[in-house]
């Protein structure tokens, strides 16, 4: 048994660099090579993919790079472990036999299934208080099933929903033979699984600090290195673009997160207690990551049908925004007859005009109109001409962004919850032998020690009174995305700080939950969670209702919070000059 894993990643979501499984084996030595092919989104795209046709319901680009690239892995003995079977691993597995057959190719190839739970629809729906019109319901599996089947010799493995880091961490129990009770060596492959799942944004993609970063080659594909007591080495195959840091891999940790113990199927994993190490250029080293027991229950994610939906974006351009807007607005509203009404209608004007505007552009602004309702008619033509209909008669420099569409059909995310002695978790062997994976026997969170504390507000000093105005992001890195309804937002100080102690010091009493609230005003009257981070020097933001029921019904103009770190970056706050550059706070005086 090799002292240490490679194992790479080739996508991040469904949609993703196509070449990218073959760049990866060719790009250096390998284990496994794993995908992340789902999102709470995407399993409603491919939910609607198995209305239209039942033998679908999976990633169909896998297929594609699989057709170009398994020769390639079986020559080279990488084994592939990827959740794209999405709704139907079975059908999946099955088209892979196909190809592999075709090419003359002798693959043991096994699936992972049991999360699909579609038959308890009614009663999870009555759980969360849903109408009932579930189009798909998936719970998350662990990592034991994938390791049962890489155990028994399968070169690739298929699953549907399991969590995100299992396609990372059942090679790692395979390997190392790790069992139900090696709690710190499963989050630490956890933690590996979290930050390499997202591909690139591993490398610097997606990434606050991306003006340090060389980023003129196409963006290198992350690699866990994991050794048997947990510990990992973030990498990425040498020559590709990019960059891995402890900057890029914090980016990633504090990414779509919420409290400090990171809940799993197989462990909880606490992310306040892990060390990162700069171990040489582009390899981040993470060790003492602790784990607890799992909990008794995991997470089932239900995709509802919720209606149809259309919207239409107004260009208002020069003097008299605000009565321009009240002008469409007011056509609009008399525009509904009482049948045709949609049930919900939203309007959202967006002042990005400035005064004394040199170009059109900078004269303009946005007000956006979204409409909702149960049956399309409401929101499908009747809505589309009504917003046409208006270009003759309304506000001066009448302008559309684009031409109404046709109502489309959205979704709404709710989670529900059962316990795992009640989710199937079966292997499908490449002889069809069916095996069983039992759920973890201890299941009581017990408190561990292992948590590193570093700076708090009674470490501050004097030179906090001198403080300049200037963006938090001349201070601070962030970054933010979406888990169901909610929003999450990672803000951390880079490693390279000189005073690196001294700003999370500082950081970490500045974010609270009033200040938060002033400088994010779509946050003023919903839930907020105030997370510290101390050994990543960071504070975790989590926003509930900031997306409603979920990025498929969303309509903000960031659906999935990605750009909400961004913009808390550019707000201007009063930082202790002694922190910021000193151009920065010279300027600032």
């Amino acid at each position: 048994m090799s002292a240490t894993i490679r194992v790479g990643n080739c996508s991040g979501y469904y949609g993703d660099r196509l070449s990218a499984v073959h760049e990866m084996l060719e790009g250096g030595p390998l284990d496994y090579l794993t995908g992340d092919y789902l999102a709470e989104l995407t399993m409603l795209i491919l939910g609607r993919d198995q209305l239209k046709d039942e033998s679908l319901g999976y990633a169909k680009t896998f297929v594609r790079q699989m057709t170009d690239s398994m020769a390639l892995a079986k020559e080279l003995g990488v084994r592939i472990v990827a959740n794209a079977g999405g709704l139907n691993p079975a059908a999946l597995a099955a088209k892979l036999r196909e190809i592999a057959g075709s090419q003359g190719l002798d693959l043991m190839i096994a699936h992972v299934e049991g999360d699909d739970l579609r038959g308890r629809a009614d009663e999870l729906a009555g759980q969360v208080g849903s109408t009932g019109n579930i189009l798909t319901a998936n719970a998350y599996l662990g990592a034991f099933g994938i390791a049962a089947a890489l155990t028994a010799g399968a070169d690739v493995v298929v699953t549907g929903r399991v969590t995100d880091a299992s396609v990372v961490v059942g090679p790692a129990i395979a390997h190392f033979g790790w069992g139900r009770d090696d709690l710190d060596q499963l989050a630490g492959a956890v933690v590996a699984g979290h930050v390499i799942e997202c591909g690139t944004q591993a490398t610097a993609g997606n990434f606050a600090g991306f003006t340090q970063v060389d980023l003129a080659a196409p963006l290198g594909f992350p690699i866990a290195e994991i050794a048997a007591d947990g510990s990992v080495v973030i990498t990425k195959h040498e020559g590709t673009g990019g960059a891995v840091t402890v900057d890029t891999v914090t980016a990633q940790l504090v990414y779509e997160i919420g409290s400090p113990l990171y809940l799993g199927p197989d462990v909880s994993t606490r992310l306040d207690t892990m060390t990162l190490t700069q171990s040489g250029p582009d390899r981040v080293a993470i060790s003492g990551v602790v784990g607890e027991p799992p909990p008794a229950t995991t997470k089932v994610c239900l995709n509802e049908f919720g209606g149809f939906r259309n919207s239409v974006e107004f260009l208002l351009t020069g003097l008299d925004i605000p009565e321009k807007a009240a002008l469409v607005q007011h056509q609009m509203e008399a525009a509904f007859s009482a049948g045709t009404r949609p049930e919900s209608v939203e309007w959202r004007l967006d002042r990005t005009d400035v005064p004394d505007p040199a170009t059109q552009a900078q004269a303009t602004s946005l007000l956006r109109l979204n409409v909702r309702s149960a049956r399309s008619e409401p929101v499908g033509r009747a809505f589309s001409d009504a917003a046409v209909q208006l270009a003759l008669a309304s506000y001066p420099g009448f302008s559309l962004s684009r031409p109404p569409a046709a109502a489309t059909p959205y979704g709404v995310y709710r989670p529900a919850y059962l316990p795992q002695t009640e989710v199937p978790h079966t292997v499908v062997h490449p002889d069809g032998r069916r095996e069983d994976i039992p759920p973890p026997e201890v299941l009581e969170l017990v408190e561990r020690t292992g948590v590193v504390s570093t700076g708090s507000t009674s470490d501050l000093g004097d030179w906090v009174g001198e403080t300049v105005r200037a963006p938090l992001g001349r201070l601070a890195f962030a970054r933010s995305g979406d888990k169901g309804g909610d929003a999450n937002i990672g803000v951390w100080i880079p490693a390279d700080h000189p005073a690196r102690d001294d700003a999370y010091a500082w950081l970490l009493g500045f974010l609270d939950d009033a200040t938060v609230r002033e400088l994010l005003g779509e946050a003023a009257t919903l839930d907020l969670e105030i997370h510290p981070l101390p050994n990543l020097r960071a504070v975790n933001v989590v926003i509930h209702g900031l997306l409603g029921e979920g990025v498929a019904s969303s309509t903000r103009l960031d659906p999935q919070a990605k750009g909400v770190g961004e913009w808390l970056r550019a707000r201007d706050c009063a930082i202790p000059s002694v922190l910021l550059p000193t151009p920065i706070a010279e300027a600032s005086l």
